[in-house]
């Protein structure tokens, strides 16, 4: 009868979840990280109260966020900065890729390894960017390109592989 109890089903749930926070919670720390040291701590500047608000519309907890904005302005902080790679996806998708890295060179690797693995690779600066338009939020798709199922099943699945490498922060595609 092993395996049958209650809280053996609750507690394997619960590590799921909890995985999933962690991961969105690291990528809050980081953007609020960065604007911090951007803004030199004060909480006012818009970038930083941004980064905020978005850490609190997936409900990070107040301490968490207290600690990355003292993260981001101590003087032993890994310089982070913010990198943007482009690619064309399944069905000639225009994809954009926000990363925050302490190592521009890594990043591109990690990245270019895992689009290789999927079949596609990294396009040169500009090539994708044109169908996009930059907005506070982020990009914004001037046009949007409709994509058979299959064509949307894949985009889902190169989308999730990125979005667990953990210097990714955004990605945004023109898909329908």
């Amino acid at each position: 009868m092993s395996g049958h109890n209650k809280w053996s089903k609750i507690k394997n749930k619960k590590a799921v979840t909890d995985a999933q926070k962690s991961a969105i919670f690291g990528k809050m720390a980081r953007l609020i990280a960065v604007e911090s040291k951007k803004a030199n701590g004060d909480v006012s500047s818009p970038g930083l109260r941004t980064a905020i608000e978005k850490a609190r519309a997936v409900n990070m907890p107040k301490d968490n966020i207290e600690r990355a904005v003292a993260k981001g302005t101590s003087a032993d902080t890994a310089e982070l900065e913010s990198v943007t790679y482009e690619t064309y996806g399944p069905g000639g998708i225009a994809i954009i890729i926000d990363a925050l890295t302490d190592s521009r060179n890594r990043t591109a690797a990690e990245i270019k390894h895992l689009l290789s693995k999927n079949g596609y690779e990294l396009a040169s600066p500009g090539s994708a960017l044109w169908a996009f338009e930059s907005t506070a939020e982020g990009y914004e798709p001037k046009t949007i390109v409709s994509i058979s199922e299959e064509d949307g099943e894949r985009l889902t699945k190169l989308i999730e592989i990125l979005e667990e490498q953990e210097d990714v922060q955004d990605i945004y595609t023109n898909a329908e």
